[in-house]
């Protein structure tokens, strides 16, 4: 009798082990908050797939363990008042996980709504998972603990930008040109300093700043480009800003090269076109046609669903480190996640990423592509079914790139 009791004693423990297992498995959702109407929506409703074909990705391949990630979205409308509405209604739901990346404005609005409400509310904290706002400031002054970065900040992207220009000597008169906010400046301001440092008999004809996601026709901005005798343009614009800009400029024939930012997002490249070719170069910190096509699957999985291009690296980052950080924790506790992400490597579709734990600014390597026809051989993929992609240029090892910071990391006592 004494035995059989023993052995159901022991049935039983594994059986509870194992509903205590289950029930440890969680399906976390994360708050997708971008611009999915408006002037931004294409790439903000691009950017949510991408984030969603990984998440299946890595559901299917149990990244996280006996964990599932869903990613949601929540149509911010590229506003930081709308996008803080969209925070408050995620919040109301049960979301412990917001990610955005269109605009650093917004940024600095999530990051500002986060704060607050993590410190008014302890045991229910928030971790904001920054696919590409750019500004330099979200990871300095206005750095948070419940912040993290994975895409190249903009200094980081300029440094490499203009360390590849330096070498350039035909490069003689620069124009730039940037929307009017955060990002906008931090380009102007970061184009001067880096190439004055690198190159000080280049000669800065233009920098203009305009207004954001309202212009519709950028053909002055180009007149004042083709007047001022620039063979080259600096832009950190994006989205529709960026795709009317270089659609203006090949209306306009100008002979100028574009050094950007975010090229290889929705609805530009179609804008480019063969006027693009060997003229629009983009620093980023990925790029399809790398050295050993890393990422092609998810690529080639992505266009055969939706016949649109897989291009934000930074969704693979952001799931992959986040699935990490579950299964190392055993825990899917925000609190928990911000401090196992500190420090953690992982490894992307472009080598190794670290989030450094001072600043929470993923450190990474970064590509310098140029706009070229399909060759088959060193760029097979093309974007937006044009027959041109990007060729890898350089590629730059994450400490050229890396950028001392000024933050004063505040963390949560635990």
């Amino acid at each position: 009798m004494k035995h059989r009791l023993k052995k159901m004693s022991i049935v039983l423990s594994f059986t509870a082990l194992g509903l205590a297992t289950q029930a440890q498995a969680e399906n976390v959702k994360i708050a997708f908050i971008d611009a999915l109407s408006g002037a931004f929506a294409p790439p903000g409703q691009t950017a949510l797939k991408n984030f969603q074909m990984v998440a299946d990705l890595a559901n299917q391949q149990k990244w996280a363990g006996n964990n599932t990630i869903e990613v949601v979205g929540f149509d911010g409308k590229g506003s930081p008042q709308d996008s803080l509405t969209q925070l408050k209604a995620a919040i109301d739901q049960g979301y412990r996980y917001v990610t955005q990346g269109g605009g650093s404005g917004v940024a600095f609005a999530l990051i500002d709504g986060i704060n607050k409400y993590n410190e008014r509310n302890p045991g229910k904290e928030l971790v904001f998972l920054d696919f590409a706002a750019l500004d330099p400031d979200l990871t300095n002054s206005k750095c948070s603990f419940w912040h993290f970065r994975f895409e190249p900040n903009s200094d980081m992207r300029m440094e490499a930008l203009t360390s590849f220009m330096a070498k350039d000597q035909g490069i003689k008169k620069v124009f730039i040109i940037g929307q009017n906010y955060a990002l906008g400046h931090q380009v102007s301001r970061a184009s001067k300093d880096y190439l004055k440092r690198k190159r000080p008999d280049i000669q800065i004809v233009g920098d203009d700043l305009h207004p954001i996601a309202t212009v519709k026709d950028f053909s002055p901005y180009v007149a004042k480009i083709k007047a001022s005798g620039a063979d080259s343009v600096i832009t950190g614009n994006w989205g529709n800003d960026l795709a009317l800009l270089i659609k203006a400029a090949k209306e306009a024939d100008l002979k100028a090269n574009f050094y950007t930012y975010t090229a290889y997002t929705t609805g530009v490249p179609t804008a480019m076109g063969s006027a693009g070719v060997d003229r629009v170069k983009n620093v980023s910190n990925w790029n399809i046609n790398n050295e050993t096509y890393a990422g092609h699957e998810i690529a080639e999985a992505f266009k055969k669903k939706y016949n649109e291009d897989y291009w934000l690296m930074s969704s693979h980052s952001v799931i992959a480190m986040l699935s990490k950080a579950f299964k190392d924790n055993n825990s899917v506790d925000p609190v928990k996640t911000a401090f196992t992400m500190e420090g953690m490597k992982i490894k992307s579709l472009n080598g190794e990423v670290e989030m450094r734990k001072s600043d929470h600014q993923a450190q990474q390597p970064i590509y310098i592509t140029t706009w070229v026809k399909t060759n088959g051989k060193d760029v097979k993929y093309d974007q937006e079914n044009t027959g041109f992609g990007w060729k890898t240029t350089q590629k730059i090892d994450s400490f050229v790139a890396s950028q001392p910071t000024s933050c004063q990391m505040k963390r949560p006592s635990i």
